[in-house]
């Protein structure tokens, strides 16, 4: 397992989880600095890990073979989000107001939606693979027929919503507001809960169905019952505010990895069948960096692995409804230096560059339909 973290120092970098038995230890893997503005999105698939940035553009990893895999150049805007679905799409929404949906087997953008009149600030996908939602900076929220590459439904809110995410069944969806969390059934498109944070929201992952692990502004990580919207437990995982979390699952446990402005990663045991005892600490890391996004590679899992409890298998179906981008391919990379950032740990290498990269998208050329 290779933990991936992005900060505002415009470094990627990556740690090796590892268990040996009951020890676990985090241990420098390498740094990359392919950006030259600060991360602001990370997502992995059971192959690439994806970043976006300020200075518009996505760029690519290959995690398997250690290289640069070149970048994605469509967007006019800072990505703000990024999310694989099925190692087969990958869905990236900016500041400019677009939902890209790119291909990975050829990396072309299968489709450009423009999604919301400002900027979108959060995208998640139905673990179908046929429906995803949206919220943006004109306050709404907005349900996408991935198969016909449409709109489906819109919601319209009295404030800016920058969350949004599906639970591991796609049978309900949580919208954030600030602090204020409300979760939706899909059923009737309804709010069916509300839960009140302490402070402004940063991050949400569902561990199981039920249950939902939050962060904010602050130093603690708060579990709540998504059926009761009680909180069940509540613990300090840093010294500053929490960034990001992120949430997987292993045969007789959970782990809940965090990420915060104080630069340190730490990754905490959570029995299920102990939730409201306090999360054990396995490990951490220090890496001397303001922190912004998080995820966690994993060889062996696909996207819908992270999460034990969801049971999709089905692809994202676009490929065959939307018409591919016309646009001219060309190969693009940069010569960015790629030695140690932000007080990396001495031990980091640096990822290798590809001498040949696969075609990616040209900017500004022809948009695609």
């Amino acid at each position: 397992m290779e933990v991936v973290t992005g900060c505002y120092e415009q470094v990627l970098f990556g740690y090796r989880l590892r268990r040996d038995h009951e020890v676990w230890t985090l241990s420098a893997d390498f740094t990359h600095h392919a950006h030259t503005g600060s991360l602001s999105a990370v997502a992995v698939s059971n192959r690439y890990i994806a970043t976006g940035s300020k200075d518009e553009t996505i760029q690519l990893y290959d995690m398997k073979k250690k290289t640069e895999h070149g970048a994605l150049l469509h967007h006019d805007g800072t990505i703000t989000c990024l999310e694989f679905h099925s190692n087969t799409h990958l869905l990236s929404g900016a500041e400019d107001g677009l939902i890209c949906v790119w291909n990975v087997k050829k990396w072309e953008c299968q489709k450009s939606i423009k999604a919301h009149r400002g900027h979108v600030t959060s995208l998640s996908v139905h673990p179908s693979g046929k429906l995803a939602l949206s919220v943006g900076t004109d306050k709404t929220l907005r349900t996408w027929n991935l198969i016909e590459g449409r709109s489906a439904f819109i919601k319209n809110f009295k404030q800016n919503a920058h969350i949004v995410k599906w639970s591991p069944s796609g049978q309900k969806y949580i919208v954030v507001v600030m602090n204020q969390l409300d979760i939706y059934s899909l059923e009737t498109a309804s709010v069916i809960g509300t839960i009140s944070h302490g402070k402004r929201i940063s991050s949400v992952q569902f561990i199981t169905d039920t249950l939902l692990a939050v962060a904010g502004d602050e130093e603690v990580v708060r579990l709540y019952d998504c059926d009761s919207q009680k909180c069940l437990n509540e613990f300090r995982a840093h010294e500053n505010r929490i960034k990001s979390i992120y949430t997987f699952g292993l045969e007789d446990f959970h782990v809940v990895m965090s990420a915060s402005n104080d630069g340190y990663i730490r990754a905490w045991r959570l029995d299920q069948d102990k939730v409201q005892e306090p999360p054990s600490l396995l490990c951490e890391v220090n890496t001397s960096a303001r922190l912004t996004c998080l995820s966690v590679w994993r060889a062996d899992s696909s996207e819908t692995k992270n999460n034990p409890d969801t049971g999709a298998t089905t692809s994202i179906t676009v490929e065959e409804s939307l018409t591919p981008t016309k646009s001219k391919k060309k190969i693009h990379w940069s010569k960015t230096d790629t030695t140690e950032e932000g007080g990396a740990d001495s031990n980091q290498l640096p990822l290798k560059k590809k001498k040949k990269l696969q075609t990616t998208v040209e900017k500004k050329k022809k948009k695609c339909p």
